[in-house]
């Protein structure tokens, strides 16, 4: 293959990659489409299946045989399905012989609306008054039985004959009765079919499903499938129970407002509650409806609607977050896009299958490496890591996101903390494309700005002094930061007073910290600063080239107790040990601390602070403020012996040069 071909091959592969996906979906969508007769009732087998999951659980640890465990709660859910379906037949019965007796009191609402359409003159509300006036005639006519007379006095029309031919046949009404009843009798069989073998064989099913994601690390994927499959099991259970309480809650209020046939509202209003943030306010559509033909007044409409509201509210707001939390661990626009596409495949079903479907989809994506693009698409966690994520807004220039983020964070967590496992981790990667020139000019400047203008603003920001802090409704972007931070080092909890700290800290500046050269040292090093002083730690930051060419005297630096030199990424050991002779010389009572912020390797580190002979040298802020702490602490400080500079350069020195720390 020539040269010329194979750049045009690799040009096209990404229109045959998206090709490629494209015929996979339309596949996947016939497949689901063609054959819902089948996957329908799998679906329901499998959710029943979850439901269930945990009472057959419950029973066995009771010393309940596994075959009468798995019996009896088919039984029970049998049970309540049919009674459901029966009381459900009974109401519409009930409803469709009542609606006839409700159109004199609809009419005369449309006929009072018209009348206050009217009233307000010309325009829409006068169009909307005419629409009003033609429902109320034809209801009217309805009511009647006939049409009136119309414009031209032209006479009502006759009935048209019709012949009714009656099958007396045995056959021919068992044929009528029967039919109709077949179908859904059918479906409900392979729904319950399916939940037995589910259950019975629920060890076999996760030794497969483990064989397909991979046994490479046997014992942390059946840890993550059984957990997974426990906390979808505990979900759904939740979800039912909680969608049934607001069932039953919106029944007895309808009932104790005289709406007609409450049980079918309460169970159709259960059933649609499965669709988030919408379906409960859906479900009051038909009991609004009903109330507005029934009661000749407006009360009964008006409570309806408080009635569906108050109950959402509560449920939403007190009962599901004590259980599972506000979130079903998708995203809002997965809901949405969900609901449409299961909709659009197999209809109404659909409908209400689609949350529970794609929740259980994005718990295997979280636990399954193979479907982890499911839960990057639909899951509710953000799609980045807190750190990329802080990167990215501070090179977009967005400080003020960034900062909002912080402030959640900061709910539950000490700014240490968000500096050291979120903004200086975000760095540690900016680091990486500022040293290859990937970021320069004026993205670099912006990089730099965002990330002072987000440090000065933190600074003014306090974490509540209470350290047992209760659980807070965050935002999924910041409890995600959250869970990646783990919990705060005991380190973050300590302010040092002034009259408990050493003498020679007790100044306004004890500590200074020096950034160096590298474009995010200051950065990092204003971080530094921040923290320490935060804990009680007077500190300055300044930068390495201001002081180079304003050197200080040893008049300024008497009161400086401790010398804080930060870099991302120092140049060289040379480069170390050169700056700490010059802080030796400036001020010799001062302690040394090294921070560098990008090497993690302990070894490394404990050789290198031998041979720059500082007194800590430390990768993160807490680290240094725990060095920091404990060394005000002491009262007597004994300065380190001065180095002599070597009268000229060794070959020892350029070795030491030529390797870079990082």
């Amino acid at each position: 293959m020539d040269i010329v071909t194979s750049q045009l091959l690799r040009r096209a592969i990404p229109l045959f990659t998206a090709l490629a996906v494209s015929v996979l979906i339309l596949t996947v969508a016939s497949i689901l489409t063609l054959g819902r007769e089948i996957f329908v009732p799998f679906a329901l087998g499998i959710l029943l299946a979850f439901i269930l999951a945990p009472i057959v659980i419950g029973l066995q640890r009771l010393q309940v045989p596994r075959m009468l465990a798995i019996s009896g709660a088919i039984l029970a859910a049998t049970v309540v399905i049919v009674a459901l379906g029966f009381v459900i037949a009974t109401q519409v019965t009930s409803l469709v012989g009542e609606i006839p007796s409700y159109r004199n009191t609809v009419q005369q609402k449309l006929e009072s609306l018209s009348a206050s359409a009217q009233a307000t003159g010309n325009g829409p509300f006068s169009r909307a008054a005419v629409a009003l006036e033609e429902m109320a005639a034809d209801i009217q006519s309805m009511a009647s039985g006939s049409e009136g007379d119309g414009e031209n006095g032209s006479a009502p029309r006759r009935p048209i004959p019709v012949t009714v031919e009656n099958d007396s046949s045995i056959l021919g009404t068992i044929s009528a009765i029967a039919l109709p009843l077949l179908q859904p009798l059918a479906t409900f069989g392979v729904v319950i079919i399916f939940a037995i073998f589910i259950l019975l064989q629920r060890e076999d099913l996760r030794n497969r499903f483990i064989r397909l994601a991979g046994t490479d690390d046997l014992q942390q994927t059946t840890a993550a499938i059984d957990d997974a499959a426990k906390r979808l099991s505990k979900l759904l259970l939740f979800q039912l129970g909680v969608n049934a309480a607001f069932g039953a809650m919106t029944a007895v209020g309808l009932w104790l407002l005289g709406v007609p046939s409450p049980a079918l509202w309460g169970i159709l209003g259960g059933i649609l509650r499965f669709i988030p943030y919408v379906g409960g306010i859906v479900g009051a559509g038909l009991p609004m409806l009903l109330a507005f033909a029934v009661d000749p007044g407006w009360s009964m409409v008006i409570w309806t609607a408080v009635l569906y509201l108050g109950a959402e509210a509560v449920l939403s707001n007190v009962v599901e977050p004590v259980l599972y939390g506000h979130s079903t661990g998708l995203s809002p626009v997965a809901i949405l896009l969900a609901a449409t596409v299961w909709a659009l495949l197999w209809g109404p079903v659909g409908l209400i299958l689609a949350t529970p479907l794609t929740i259980c989809l994005v718990v295997m994506g979280r636990h399954v490496p193979r479907l982890a693009f499911i839960d990057v698409m639909f899951g509710d966690r953000p799609a980045l890591s807190p750190a990329q994520i802080f990167y990215q807004r501070m090179l977009a220039g967005a400080p003020r996101e960034a900062y909002d983020q912080a402030r959640e964070f900061l709910r539950e967590r000490e700014l240490a903390t968000y500096y050291d496992e979120v903004a200086l981790e975000g760095l540690r990667i900016a680091h990486e494309d500022v040293a290859r020139f990937a970021v320069q000019g004026e993205r670099l400047q912006t990089l730099q700005g965002s990330t002072f203008e987000l440090v000065d603003t933190l600074g003014k920001v306090r974490t509540s002094s209470n350290p047992k802090r209760g659980k807070k409704n965050l935002t999924a972007e910041a409890a995600a930061a959250v869970d990646a931070a783990g919990p705060d080092q005991e380190v973050t909890r300590k302010i040092q007073r002034r009259e408990d700290l050493s003498p020679e800290w007790q100044g306004d500046r004890p500590v200074v910290c020096i950034a160096g050269f590298n474009a995010l040292d200051g950065a990092v090093t204003a971080m530094l600063a921040q923290v320490l002083t935060r804990h009680g730690l007077g500190a300055e930051a300044v930068n390495l080239s201001d002081l180079q060419k304003n050197p200080p005297s040893a008049r300024e630096a008497e009161g400086v107790a401790l010398v804080c030199l930060s870099f991302v990424e120092p140049l060289s050991t040379v480069h170390l040990r050169q700056a700490v002779r010059r802080v030796h010389r400036i001020a010799p009572k001062a302690r040394i601390l090294i921070g560098i912020w990008r090497q993690r390797d302990p070894a490394m580190l404990q050789e290198l602070k031998r041979r720059v002979h500082a007194d800590a040298l430390v990768t993160t802020l807490n680290g240094a403020l725990a060095a920091a702490l404990d060394m005000s602490s002491q009262r007597t400080v004994v300065p380190p012996p001065e180095t002599p500079a070597p009268p000229n350069v060794t070959d020892e020195t350029r070795v030491e040069a030529a390797v870079p720390v990082g």
